[in-house]
């Protein structure tokens, strides 16, 4: 509930994604924000307590402005640019615009995008890159959402030259300019539209690749023009809820738990196979949302132990996968119990990433859904007691996807 005496648009907040602009009396912006729920966001300032910084600032708060975004992303970007126009007091307070983090587009024979701090940036940056975007407050934030839209703007962040493709080429996500077989002209059009998204024109994007997808239709470019249909549906309908879902962790606990762990963003579940320790695999399987996401699921032969010691092995599968620069997940799942856990935490600690782990003992019938965590992260398995179906789920999903490589090994061995 907000209180008396502060003036709100419209009378009322919409439940919806946007940007909210908090004013003090003197009608100066003070505050500039995002949400999934311009409703529950603004309310939480108002119904719980805060660190010094903010509860001076919700004592000056007189009015409150909002603009509706169609998704987060949108708000995520609109929310950069405002606290560029304006440099609200209480977004700065105890920084400066050196220590944002910025989003920046090269100038190079095939220009990348690339997050660099407010201190790298160049003293030109108008003059040194086609691009600059930011400042941005939450640097997950806009990783999350770079990752979503790489779909539809494939870029790269390749060195040319390199004998072998990347791993985004194989998803359709970077161009191949890694292997030389990128069209240089293409690849500039999917970097100026990138532009005109971070701008804020998503609209105009859509409407060009509507002409593009008629011309292409009317010249028996049949393929072509069903990219560009993809890629329309996909702006139209962007899924981008996990984009902003940590920035909105102490709002909606029902989705979340009381832990603030983000179970509909990506939960990484992994699993050992082997038969008296012999052609020893794992499994890592990835599911946001909710659901599979085949894509990005890993298999792994396990080479450096020998004999059946799942500890050894789990250790050297969570090592190798975190060498990788593969999205950093919001939750792992190992099959398994306290010294499953126990090996991934330490794994964890020793790659230098913090993600909460979380087990799943399965039992000789696979039918217990018991949870397992350290004694120092109970409130966790508490969290999550709420979504036992969705991560018995990913443990039987990585269960499947083991067998079904250890079966594969074992049949070239034979």
């Amino acid at each position: 509930m907000i209180p008396q005496g502060i003036n709100i648009k419209n009378g009322s907040l919409p439940d919806v994604p946007g940007v909210y602009l908090m004013k003090d009396a003197k009608g100066t912006i003070i505050y500039v924000g995002k949400a999934t729920s311009l409703l529950r966001r603004v309310s939480s300032y108002f119904q719980k307590a805060h660190d010094a910084r903010l509860e001076e600032m919700v004592g000056k708060i007189r009015s409150i402005d909002y603009i509706e975004r169609p998704t987060a992303i949108e708000a995520l970007i609109l929310e950069a640019n405002l606290i560029k126009h304006y440099w609200p007091k209480y977004n700065i307070k105890d920084k400066d615009n050196k220590s944002f983090l910025y989003l920046v587009i090269t100038k190079e024979e095939f220009p990348r995008p690339l997050l660099i701090r407010g201190t790298e940036l160049a003293d030109d940056a108008s003059k040194a890159y086609l691009a600059v975007f930011g400042p941005y407050t939450s640097p997950r934030s806009l990783r999350a959402a770079l990752d979503l839209i790489r779909r539809v703007f494939p870029w790269t962040v390749c060195t040319p030259g390199q004998k072998r493709p990347c791993f985004y080429y194989h998803l359709g996500q970077c161009p191949g300019v890694c292997i030389g077989v990128a069209d240089k002209r293409a690849y500039r059009k999917t970097i100026r539209d990138l532009i005109r998204f971070f701008d804020g024109k998503k609209e105009g994007i859509i409407r060009t690749y509507r002409k593009e997808m008629e011309k292409a239709a009317k010249a028996r470019r049949y393929e072509e023009a069903a990219s560009y249909r993809n890629k329309i549906r996909f702006l139209e309908h962007i899924q981008d809820i996990a984009v902003l879902k940590r920035e909105d962790d102490h709002v909606d606990r029902i989705r979340e738990g009381e832990a603030g762990v983000n179970v509909f963003g990506r939960i990484e579940g992994y699993d050992i196979s082997n038969i008296s320790g012999t052609s020893t695999v794992a499994s890592m399987v990835v599911f946001e949302e909710g659901g599979p996401v085949k894509s990005e699921y890993r298999k792994f032969r396990i080479r450096g132990i020998g004999g059946a010691d799942d500890y050894a092995a789990i250790r050297e599968t969570i090592m190798r996968r975190f060498r990788n620069p593969w999205r950093i997940p919001d939750l792992i799942l190992i099959d398994g119990g306290t010294g499953q856990v126990n090996v991934v935490t330490s794994a964890l600690r020793e790659a230098g990433v913090a993600v909460p782990v979380v087990g799943m003992v399965k039992g000789p019938d696979r039918k217990r859904t018991d949870l397992v965590c350290k004694e120092s992260h109970e409130d966790l398995c508490r969290a999550l007691k709420d979504h036992v179906r969705l991560l018995t789920q990913v443990r039987d999903e990585a269960h499947r996807f083991a067998i079904a490589y250890h079966r594969k090994v074992r049949g070239r061995l034979s």
